[in-house]
C-alpha cells in the first residue's frame, strides 16, 4: 500500500454499519482513499444470509464492492483500484478502494477484548494511522460507542457517516409554512389576482419571499391572511387566497380543526392534487385523527377512493409479523390499534361505537397492511395511511412510496421525538430524509403540528418529564 504524500490526503476506514446503511457508501469519498478491512467483509458475509431487512443492504454492499474490484489483481487491492465516478460526486480527482487484511495486523491497543469485530476496525485505523502518518486516516463509522473507543485508543480522526444527512439539527426541519410579520399585505402592496370559480389566486413578486415551496403555507400576524403557494419561478410566486376562515371551517367526517396547524392539515389532507402528505408534531396532536378522518371522507361521501389502507412498521423494524397463524390483518391489528381506537373515538356518539366501527371499517374497505408485504406490489386509487413512519428507514419508505400507482394518496404521519429504532436518530430517519427530499415536489405538502393546544396533563408531562 503506497503512502500518502500529504496530509490533504485523506484514508476513510468504513466500519461495516456504514455500508449497512448506504450500501453504495464508499462512493462518496471520490477523490480519497477508502479503506474496508477484511473484518468488514467478513461481517457482511454473516450478515447477508439473514431473513431481515438488513441482509438485502449487506447484499448490494458485497455485489457494489465485487464490481469494482472484480478485474483487480491481489496486489491492486492492497495498492488502491480506482473508484468509479459518481455522478453526484464533483471530485477533481479519483480515489481509490483497498481491501486490507487487518487480521495480519499486531495488535496495538491494549485493554480491550481481542476477539471482538469493532476491536479489529479500531486496531486496523490505529495501525494504518501508524503507517501513514503523513495523511489523516479516518475511522467512519455509526456506532457512537465505537467512535468513543477509537478515540480512548489513540485515533485522532473519528467520525459519524454523514454524507446522506440533509440538515445537521432537527429544529432546521422544514415546518410546512411560514410566518410573516406583521400585515402580509402591507409587505406587498399592489398585485396581480385572478379569480377562477371559487378560488382566488395572487401573483406576487419573488424577493418577498425567496426561499418558498410549492404547496408551502403562508400566515401573518393577523388573523385573517392565510395562503398556499401553488407554482413560483424567478420573479413571481402564485399564491391561492385560502383565509383563515376557510381553513377553520372545514370539516371532514364531522372532524373540525381546533386550530389554523390543524386547519391547515385539513386542507392539504383533502385536496387530491396533493399527493403525498406528511404530518409531523408531538403525541396528542391530532395526526392520526384527522389523517383517518380525511380518508374516510373521501372514501365514503366523496367516492374519490376506493379503498384505505393502513400501515405501520413491526417492532422488528418491518421484518416479520410472525409465524403464528392468522392473516395479515389479524397480525397486524395490535400494531395499528391507534387506528381502530380513532375509530371508535370518531364515533362515539353513536349507540354501539365498536359496531359502527366495524360497519365502517367494511364500507370504506380499510386494510392493515405489513410494510414487508407491500412490495412488489402496486396499490391503485387508494387513500394509504403509513403510521409511526419516524421509525422507518429512507429505503423503506422509498419502497412504500415507489407502489403508490395512479390516483393514490400516501399520509405520512410520525413523531421524531418517540423513535424505537436501534438504527435511526431523528436526523437519520426516513420520515426527516422524506419531509426535506420531497419539500419541492409541486405534488407534497408537509405540516408540522408542533402548535397544536393538547390536553394539559400531555402538554405538562412533554415540559417536565
Amino acid at each position: 500500500m503506497e503512502k500518502a504524500s500529504n496530509l490533504e490526503s485523506k484514508m476513510y476506514v468504513l466500519d461495516t454499519n456504514v455500508l449497512l446503511h448506504e450500501p453504495l457508501a464508499y462512493l462518496s469519498f471520490q477523490e480519497h482513499n477508502v479503506v474496508i478491512p477484511m473484518t468488514v467483509l467478513e461481517e457482511l458475509d454473516h450478515i447477508k444470509d439473514r431473513k431481515h431487512d438488513v441482509s438485502r443492504d449487506a447484499r448490494v454492499a458485497i455485489r457494489g464492492l465485487d464490481e469494482v474490484l472484480k478485474n483487480a489483481t491481489p496486489e491492486q487491492m492492497l495498492q488502491g483500484v480506482a473508484l468509479p465516478s459518481n455522478k453526484k460526486a464533483k471530485a477533481s480527482s479519483a480515489g481509490t478502494l483497498i481491501i486490507v487484511n487487518d487480521h495480519l495486523f499486531a495488535d496495538s491497543i491494549s485493554g480491550l477484548p481481542g476477539n471482538e469485530n469493532d476491536h479489529r476496525i479500531i486496531n486496523c485505523a490505529v495501525y494504518l494511522q501508524k503507517q501513514h502518518s503523513d495523511s489523516k486516516v479516518i475511522l467512519v463509522t455509526k456506532d457512537i460507542n465505537m467512535r468513543l473507543k477509537a478515540k480512548g485508543a489513540g485515533l485522532k480522526y473519528v467520525e459519524d457517516y454523514r454524507t446522506d444527512q440533509l440538515i445537521d439539527d432537527i429544529s432546521l426541519l422544514t415546518s410546512g409554512y411560514k410566518k410573516i410579520e406583521g400585515d402580509f399585505w402591507e409587505h406587498v402592496g399592489q398585485c396581480n389576482t385572478e379569480q377562477h370559480g371559487r378560488d382566488t389566486f395572487h401573483h406576487v413578486p419573488k424577493n418577498l419571499i425567496p426561499d418558498v415551496f410549492c404547496n408551502e403555507y403562508l400566515l401573518d400576524g393577523g388573523d385573517h391572511f392565510a395562503a398556499r403557494v401553488k407554482s413560483y419561478d424567478d420573479e413571481h410566486i402564485t399564491l391561492k387566497d385560502i383565509s383563515v376562515e376557510r381553513l377553520m371551517h372545514q370539516q371532514a367526517w364531522g372532524v373540525k380543526p381546533k386550530n389554523i396547524f390543524q386547519g391547515m392539515a385539513l386542507d392539504a389532507l383533502l385536496d387530491t392534487s396533493i399527493e403525498l402528505v406528511i404530518l409531523t408534531g408531538p403525541a396528542g396532536c391530532g395526526k392520526t385523527l384527522l389523517a383517518l378522518a380525511s380518508a374516510l371522507e373521501m372514501v365514503i361521501e366523496k367516492g374519490i377512493y376506493d379503498k384505505v389502507i393502513v400501515t405501520r412498521n413491526t417492532p422488528e423494524i418491518a421484518e416479520s409479523i410472525g409465524f403464528l397463524p392468522g392473516t395479515e390483518e389479524e397480525k397486524m391489528a395490535p400494531w395499528l390499534a391507534a387506528i381502530t381506537d380513532t375509530l371508535e373515538v370518531l364515533h362515539k356518539g353513536d349507540e354501539n361505537p365498536i359496531s359502527s366501527r366495524n360497519y365502517i371499517m367494511e364500507k370504506a374497505n380499510v386494510q392493515f397492511k405489513s410494510v414487508n408485504f407491500m412490495r412488489g406490489r402496486s396499490i391503485q386509487n387508494a387513500v394509504v395511511i403509513l403510521d409511526e413512519s419516524q421509525n422507518l428507514t429512507a429505503s423503506q419508505l422509498k419502497t412504500i412510496i415507489t407502489r403508490c400507482g395512479e390516483g393514490t394518496k400516501l399520509i405520512c404521519t410520525g413523531n421524531l421525538a418517540q423513535i424505537d429504532s436501534n438504527y435511526l436518530t431523528p436526523v437519520t430517519s426516513g420520515l426527516t430524509y422524506i419531509v426535506e427530499r420531497f419539500k419541492k415536489f409541486e405534488g407534497s405538502a408537509t405540516i408540522n403540528l408542533n402548535g397544536v393546544v393538547r390536553s394539559r396533563l400531555a402538554s405538562f408531562a412533554e415540559e417536565n418529564l
